[in-house]
């Protein structure tokens, strides 16, 4: 009897909806700034009726504002994380027939001293001096391009005769 007066009141019965995990996961300290903030639940979320928001040490919101919902995750977009320190987690989350999951939960943050580009930048090349030629091979070469000269005159010379004779 009691059992269905609490469920008649809308009280959690034993089945009740609850967290099971969240990424970043809660108290831990991160080195990398993540993207989003995903909380997952035992039962189906409704979409549209959830509500998440992330702020920075300063009590700034830093979430996107783009809540996504896939079954029983939710997840929010972050914007870049600059600033070290405590970040805080607030959601309300609902589902079909359950009482709403509120709750909050925190992470920390250490931002790198220098934020470096993730592009690689170029290093400058060393150009190799050219290769010395000897006067060998120049000599080489010019004899090469002569005797061409004179075979491209003599098949001329030739190929005129055989034109003519016809």
């Amino acid at each position: 009897m009691l059992l269905i007066l609490l469920s008649y009141c809308g009280v959690a019965s034993a089945s009740a909806n609850s967290l099971i995990t969240t990424i970043p996961v809660s108290g831990s300290t991160l080195t990398t700034p993540p993207s989003s903030v995903t909380l997952k639940t035992h039962n189906e979320l409704i979409p549209d009726a959830n509500e998440l928001t992330v702020t920075d040490p300063s009590g700034l919101r830093v979430d996107d504002g783009t809540i996504t919902v896939d079954g029983a995750n939710v997840s929010i977009g972050l914007k870049f994380l600059t600033e070290s320190g405590i970040y805080r987690v607030s959601y309300t989350l609902f589902s079909e027939g359950e009482v709403p999951i509120e709750g909050s939960f925190t992470f920390n943050f250490f931002a790198p001293s220098v934020i470096s580009p993730t592009e690689p930048t170029s290093a400058p090349t060393q150009s190799q001096p050219p290769a010395s030629s000897s006067w060998g091979t120049n000599v080489f070469i010019f004899a090469i391009l002569v005797v061409a000269f004179f075979v491209l005159i003599g098949l001329s010379l030739y190929a005129r005769k055989l034109f003519r004779d016809r």
